[in-house]
């Protein structure tokens, strides 16, 4: 007979809200619950080491305007605003690698808008520590890294998740903030929608001997968009999106013929550059969830809507995913509701429903315009981009729309 004492002690734990993921939407999403009242855990795949490596390793957030206003309001924007990089403007050009762009561009400056920047660039080791540093101040928050969840399991009145440890925890809720292969989403029999690009971006860092002047640029080739993205220091980060078999070759190469195969699309503008920090790449493809929720679930960020980084605006989509379902919870919240009610999780889904499929969809019709070299094509898009460069109302659509000033905006991204 087994001895008793030798057996594992298995936990169970309740808390109001349990958060699948670890990334940025997740935390987000516990740090504005904690500040409403509701006590979280976060369930996060990755150790703690991995989250706290000081080291700059060229992976950076285009961080709309309405996304820092949450930042600040669940207070972490105070941590990081001294490494943010204010975008002041956004240049978008068409061309081929080694002849230079368009004359045609559309040309957004932050001027013409009243609220400031469109948004600031921010690298990714920044955010997590601010992010960790905010979970684990906050009593409310119980953070749980390097567990993994292997079963879910709607209960009467809540539901309850079981760790690859044999601890059980339970809630009034369940969200999946873990990523565009949602685990959370799959167990929940959440069905996916969506096709791959045949694109893989390719994203690093480059130091250069000339200042950006906070300028973004965009430059569309026919086999994908290369974005420059300004960060302080005098570096930029790059998202190239290329076709696949082409971007394992620029992988597999060392830092030198790396940089050759770069500069002709990079061009000169900004001097000589140099690789600062690791490559990294990444598949692209669109993946939208069938629903945003399920019984006593809630998708939110990739998990619900993974789209191509063409705009830079998947984090964006995420966060205000999050600052939607705050506003939500907290209104049922205080009407005495059941935050897990179908009810409750219905008002989220008809706040984020549409506008999700529509920037999926805008995303994706921008990449398939763009991302080929039909001299027709080619001629009707360049004219487009002058005609909407040209025209001070539609520049300032396009920039409101970039900041994400557009639409129903949550408590949380109001200002």
């Amino acid at each position: 007979m087994d001895n008793p004492a030798q057996a594992p002690i298995l936990r169970l734990m309740k808390t109001d809200i349990l958060i699948v993921g670890g990334g940025l939407n997740g935390p987000a999403l516990a740090l504005a619950a904690a500040q409403a009242g509701f006590t979280v855990t976060v369930i996060d795949s990755q150790p703690l080491p991995i989250h706290k490596d000081p080291g700059f390793d060229g992976r950076s957030y285009a961080l709309a305007l309405t996304s820092m206003r949450l930042l600040r309001g669940i207070g972490i924007w105070p941590e990081i605003a001294a490494h943010a990089q204010p975008m002041l403007e956004i240049k978008v050009t068409d061309g081929r690698a080694g002849e230079g762009p368009s004359p045609w561009m559309m040309h957004f400056d932050h001027a013409e808008i009243e609220e400031g920047p469109m948004g600031y660039l921010v690298e990714d080791r920044h955010l997590r520590r601010a992010f960790l540093d905010a979970l684990a101040a906050d009593d409310r928050i119980t953070h749980l890294a390097g567990q993994t969840v292997v079963a879910q399991t709607v209960t009467p009145g809540g539901v309850q998740v079981t760790l690859a440890n044999g601890d059980r925890l339970d809630a009034s809720l369940l969200i999946g903030a873990d990523g565009r292969k949602s685990g959370t989403a799959e167990r929940a029999g959440i069905k996916r929608s969506g096709w791959d690009y045949g694109q893989t971006a390719v994203v690093c860092a480059v130091a250069h001997d000339k200042p950006h002047g906070g300028i973004a640029h965009q430059f569309f080739m026919p086999a994908g968009p290369l974005a420059i993205l300004p960060l302080t220091e005098n570096r930029s980060s790059i998202v190239w999106s290329e076709g696949r078999a082409r971007a394992q070759e620029l992988i597999a190469m060392d830092d030198a013929a790396f940089l050759d195969a770069l500069k002709p699309a990079f061009g000169s503008f900004l001097g000589q550059i140099s690789l600062t920090g690791a490559r990294f790449s990444y598949p692209l493809n669109l993946t939208l969830a069938n629903s945003l929720i399920a019984d006593r679930l809630a998708l939110v960020g990739d998990a619900a809507h993974g789209i191509h980084p063409i705009a830079g605006q998947g984090l964006n989509a995420g966060l205000r995913d999050v600052a939607a379902l705050a506003d939500v919870l907290a209104q049922a919240r205080s009407r005495g509701e059941d935050i897990g009610s179908a009810q409750t999780l219905q008002r989220y889904q008809a706040w984020r429903r549409f506008d999700t499929t529509t920037l999926a969809l805008a995303t994706d019709t921008f990449n398939r315009l763009f991302s080929n070299d039909n001299p027709l094509i080619r001629a009707a898009r360049d004219i487009g981009m002058g005609l909407v460069n040209s025209a001070p109302r539609l520049r300032r659509g396009f920039m409101r729309q970039a900041a994400g000033l557009n639409g129903d905006l949550p408590r949380l991204m109001q200002g």
